[in-house]
């Protein structure tokens, strides 16, 4: 759907980077609303770079997701929940196992009201007590986003059992289970 067509239709954009965007697709995917997400590249300096390109540190892209969905059955302050659960917000580093530039996280933000709503819910975990050490993602205006290679797209379905493993092997999981519990 262009994006036209979605503006047409009353449908919005989010895009977080949140580590591996293995990881990053499923918990937002199975949302009301959520129309789509989809793996890839955003942040950078490189147009249409390649997964081996971004990963070598060179680019200044950073792993996404870019979620098209319908503001009517989920809102961005919504998404931006889902988000927090998925990561730890004080590792500059990478995330869990997956370490370097390409792996940090951050809010990318489409319009004045995102950038808002971003800027307030990062203050809000950041006196919140739940992290011993300071929110490090950055909140940074979206610019051109570049979808992965196929392959990834969607991995968590293509390859469930691969997933599951890597994911629970990461520690993402255990870090959440630790700073979240069930909610």
């Amino acid at each position: 759907m262009t994006p036209e067509a979605e503006q047409d239709a009353g449908l919005e954009r989010a895009t977080f980077a949140g580590g591996c965007f293995w990881c990053m697709v499923k918990p937002f995917d199975t949302w009301p609303g959520v129309v789509s997400v989809v793996s890839g590249y955003t942040g950078g300096h490189v147009p249409n770079p390649t997964y081996e390109q971004v990963c070598s540190g060179t680019t200044g892209h950073v792993e996404a997701v870019q979620i098209t969905y319908d503001p009517r059955q989920i809102t961005y302050q919504q998404l931006l929940d889902i988000f927090w659960r998925q990561i730890d917000p004080t590792d500059a580093g990478g995330q869990f196992y997956d370490r370097g530039p390409s792996y940090k996280t951050a809010i990318f933000y489409h319009t004045e009201e995102q950038r808002r709503l971003a800027e307030a819910s990062k203050a809000a975990l950041e006196a919140s007590g739940r992290f011993q050490k300071p929110i490090v993602t950055e909140i940074r205006p979206a610019g051109p986003f570049y979808p992965a290679e196929e392959y990834h797209q969607d991995f968590y379905r293509k390859q469930p059992l691969h997933y599951e493993r890597y994911r629970r092997a990461s520690g993402r999981d255990a870090f959440i289970a630790a700073h979240w519990g069930r909610e």
